[in-house]
């Protein structure tokens, strides 16, 4: 695989990123979120590869989701719902369910690594929520989970 592969202990699927906020901003968000009702519990398969922004010009290559991105997708806008209401403001890009998997440093063509691979195939039960804190350094990020919020 090209880049720098993220390390599966930092695998995630990313709802809503919340970026570089304080404390009491933290603190608010997950208030909201406790609150709010996210949805039952519900299963996602993962299928091909990809690439951001385009696969001629990869930057990311990820993991994309079949089966399950529309629950994917409900929880996402119910927690923009509650990071609103907890007074950050609202996500630019829309939602995108993928789960990064390496990163370049250079623009790289993957047109043909990702005609060749084949889907994934995998399912997973999606049953929490969980608020990450990232610690950027040198290296690979390490994530913290801060708080987790059952889905049901």
């Amino acid at each position: 695989m090209p880049g720098r592969g993220v390390a599966a202990e930092n695998w995630h699927l990313t709802l809503r990123f919340l970026g570089e906020i304080e404390p009491v901003a933290a603190r608010a968000v997950a208030r909201e979120v406790a609150g709010a009702v996210l949805g039952p519990p519900f299963a996602v398969s993962f299928g091909g590869l990809g690439a951001f922004p385009r696969p001629e010009r990869a930057r990311v290559l990820w993991l994309g989701v079949d089966e399950g991105e529309a629950g994917l997708r409900r929880v996402a806008e119910r927690l923009e719902t509650a990071i609103r209401q907890a007074g950050l403001p609202a996500e630019p890009r829309p939602f995108s369910a993928h789960l990064t998997l390496s990163r370049l440093r250079e623009p790289t063509d993957v047109r043909s690594l990702i005609r060749r691979a084949p889907p994934f195939g995998r399912r997973m039960q999606v049953t929490e929520v969980v608020l990450y804190r990232s610690h950027l350094g040198s290296g690979p990020t390490p994530y913290e989970a801060v708080e987790r919020f059952p889905l049901g």
